[in-house]
């Protein structure tokens, strides 16, 4: 069951919400799709030197004296951030929902999705140069505390870079990832510094970039100027001469972001706020199951 984001603007519970729309996606989830952690047993592969004992199938081995492991099995949890763009553009307005908005909607959906499979969760916002933070843990009383802070954000002020943007990542050596949610609106490349500097931490990093239909559409209609929600700057259109100029200025613009975030090896999804929240989820748990242990990380 997918369900459109205007029809989640009038569930007011977010983890009831959550737990609606992931129990909606996992019944509608072709598992044998999507390996990875925390899902249903996919496959036997032959036991290698150097896996862990812990998922030798011994009566595959009393069957067929045959070392097998099984594929597809929870080997450890991981630790998932939520970093949350909470700057004043979060503020658009597509067709009555907000991309602020559509950024709970998904946070909240994805933190119940990560507790499921037993992972912690932390949340982050960024507005106006502070970082809020709120570490990273995986007991259900957490998560609904997470919750509550989640739907407590009100957008403001400008996107700047945080002095303590490390506090995004524990350092213990542990398993994490983040999961950057964002409209991608700079004034000054400061997003582009931010997520250099991220990456350059060599952790796991998705980027989900919200736009509204109408800014993909450049469907403006009925207005005759745009304002900038972080400078109150505002600007006169003529939205039948300017659509196509914009709209091809737009296509190499989110090409642009692609190549560069993939050059730092960091996941990138464009989501128009009109789609159902399916296809971030599905990005989620491959991503998930793609975050290498520490020991990968470091080549060995």
């Amino acid at each position: 069951m997918q369900l459109d984001p205007k029809v989640l603007m009038t569930v007011k519970n977010l983890p009831l919400l959550a737990k609606t729309v992931v129990d909606g996606f996992m019944n509608g989830l072709n598992k044998s799709t999507v390996k990875g952690p925390g899902l249903e047993f996919s496959q036997y592969r032959s036991y290698q030197p150097g896996d862990d004992l812990r998922w030798l199938d011994w009566k595959m081995y009393a069957r067929s004296d045959r070392y097998y492991i099984r594929e597809s099995e929870i080997e450890t949890s991981i630790s998932v951030r939520f970093l949350i763009d909470a700057s004043a553009s979060m503020n658009h307005n597509d067709n009555g929902v907000k991309k602020i908005d559509y950024a709970k909607f998904l946070t909240a959906s994805l933190a119940y999705l990560a507790n499921t499979q037993g992972d912690s969760v932390g949340l982050y916002t960024l507005a106006n140069g502070g970082l809020y933070s709120m570490a990273s843990k995986a007991d259900p009383q957490h998560l609904q505390r997470l919750f509550y802070q989640l739907d407590r954000i009100e957008p403001s002020g400008k996107f700047t870079q945080p002095v303590h943007y490390k506090e995004l990542f524990a350092g213990t050596g542990r398993k994490e990832l983040l999961v950057f949610i964002t409209d991608m609106y700079q004034a000054d490349g400061e997003i582009t510094r931010l997520l250099d500097s991220l990456a350059a931490l060599k952790h796991e990093i998705i980027v989900f970039h919200l736009m509204g239909r109408n800014e993909l559409d450049f469907d403006f209609k009925g207005y005759g100027a745009l304002q900038d929600m972080e400078t109150g700057e505002t600007i006169a259109i003529n939205t039948q001469l300017a659509k196509k100029e914009y709209q091809e200025t737009l296509e190499k613009h989110l090409a642009d972001i692609r190549m560069q975030l993939l050059g730092k090896r960091i996941f990138y999804r464009m989501i128009s706020m009109g789609q159902p929240l399916d296809e971030a989820l599905r990005d989620f748990l491959v991503q998930r199951s793609l975050t290498p242990t520490p020991l990968q990380r470091r080549g060995a």
